[in-house]
């Protein structure tokens, strides 16, 4: 089961320079993401987590939670630090916390 991380050490965790990835579909991310959010659908995850830094802490983040626990089970399973962001991209956008919108480098 994957590690769970609270809003609140995730915004702690973020504002320290933290590795986001976002498990969401393209357009999802487009329309607002975590600033600085790798996106890296989940049905993407198994082939491209070899493009993340090795050693570092992930956290997981998608719209509500679902996918992010599935992407961070991968993740921990293949010895990624991975954390699971609790209530997603939707919780971190009623709390008020920044959002940034329109296409990432990193989009696939």
């Amino acid at each position: 089961m994957a590690r769970e991380v609270t809003q609140e050490a995730f915004a702690a965790a973020w504002a320290d320079g933290a590795l986001v990835v976002d498990a969401r579909e393209a357009d999802e991310h487009a329309a607002g993401h975590v600033p600085g959010a790798r996106l890296m659908t989940l049905r993407t995850v198994p082939t491209r987590c070899g493009e993340l830094p090795p050693g570092r802490p992930v956290f997981v983040i998608c719209a509500s939670g679902n996918r992010s626990r599935t992407a961070a089970d991968w993740m921990n399973s293949r010895g990624f630090d991975a954390y699971s962001v609790t209530g997603g991209t939707s919780a971190w956008t009623r709390a008020g916390h920044p959002v940034a919108t329109g296409s990432h480098e990193h989009a696939t």
